[in-house]
């Protein structure tokens, strides 16, 4: 079926047609009406390939994330998935696993579709990477990361002060032996809320505490389980008495491992994740947490990106910081006496 056929249906010329499925705002009510009652009696399907050619972009907008199983990212997607529909676009998503060769396969594929534009948290954000990764024909605006050398639009979130909210928590209920759980350490977030654990800890002035770091290879409930069983593995006396993780996954991970053990939360072991997913307060000990707006997240960057696509003249990048909030529940409430 072609648009010719359609334009013979409908008794108007192929230029008509051609307006109403690209500029209908330029046809008369009646024409548009007469164009689509004959694109419904014929099952025309407008050649979206074709349309593409002649445009030099598609209508879809494409969002690479670290990995499309975390909840996180899918609440971001949802954000982003707004602002695309308010546009009259399609959002794709891809998970790069936090692989830089998949990364990069992902964008190769998607700057050759002519994406209006790709919403991307990357694995490695080094100035030298982010360069490499910029190199694209379609617009990138950065999520859940920020660009240092100001190359595009970013947003994201102050995890360093998230990382001091979270462990200062920790601090003032009492705790002196608290780790650290997250990784791999090339994840721009962790190094960033790891820093935060980090000036918390440094700022206690009356006693001295401990931060011992547990690196895991991924941010995933499985990596959780498996830092859980470091943790009963450690001496006693050295045993951290609390666990702020990278993210909730993770955290969801300890707690498995806890529970398992007969290891009382927050009594014996204390938590504190990253996020505020829902399965957060859904656990069977509900986990205090980090909050980030993860649909502003998405929703804010995936405009930023709209606004780019469509700059007429030269864009200039934003940087948008949101703040986090402490989100306390019952799997840090419980108060350590001082020794």
């Amino acid at each position: 079926m072609s648009i010719k056929e359609v334009a013979a249906r409908a008794g108007v010329s192929v230029g008509t047609v051609s307006n109403v499925l690209n500029r209908p705002h330029a046809v008369s009510a009646a024409n548009r009406e007469r164009v689509q009652q004959a694109i419904d009696d014929l099952g025309f399907v407008r050649n979206e390939s074709a349309r593409q050619l002649r445009a030099g972009r598609s209508r879809f907008l494409a969002a690479v994330v670290l990995d499309v199983a975390n909840p996180f990212f899918t609440d971001v997607a949802r954000g982003a998935q707004e602002a695309a529909d308010a546009a009259g676009l399609v959002l794709l998503l891809c998970s790069s696993h936090e692989d830089v060769e998949r990364e990069r396969r992902h964008l190769e594929v998607l700057g050759e579709q002519r994406v209006t534009g790709i919403l991307l948290s990357p694995v490695d954000s080094s100035p030298e990477r982010l360069t490499e990764l910029l190199t694209n024909r379609s617009p990138v605006v950065l999520v859940d990361s920020q660009d240092p050398g100001r190359q595009t639009c970013s947003v994201a979130v102050d995890d360093v002060h998230g990382g001091r909210l979270a462990v200062r928590h920790l601090l003032d209920a009492g705790h002196r032996r608290i780790a650290f759980i997250g990784g791999p350490n090339r994840l721009q977030q962790v190094r960033d809320r790891l820093e935060g654990a980090r000036a918390a800890v440094a700022e206690l002035e009356e006693d001295a505490a401990a931060l011992t770091v547990l690196e895991t290879e991924g941010l995933t409930v499985e990596e959780g389980r498996r830092a859980g069983a470091r943790i009963a593995q450690l001496p006693a006396r050295s045993r951290p008495t609390a666990a702020f993780c990278a993210n909730d996954l993770v955290a969801l991970g300890v707690l498995q491992d806890a529970t398992a053990r007969g290891v009382r939360v927050p009594q014996d072991l204390a938590l504190v994740g990253y996020d505020d997913i829902d399965f957060a307060a859904a656990a069977a000990v509900p986990l205090t947490s980090v909050r980030q707006p993860r649909h502003l997240l998405g929703r804010t960057a995936a405009e930023l990106l709209l606004a780019e696509a469509g700059a007429s003249t030269a864009h200039e990048h934003q940087q948008v910081v949101f703040q986090p909030d402490l989100v306390v529940r019952l799997s840090s409430r419980h108060r350590r006496p001082r020794r």
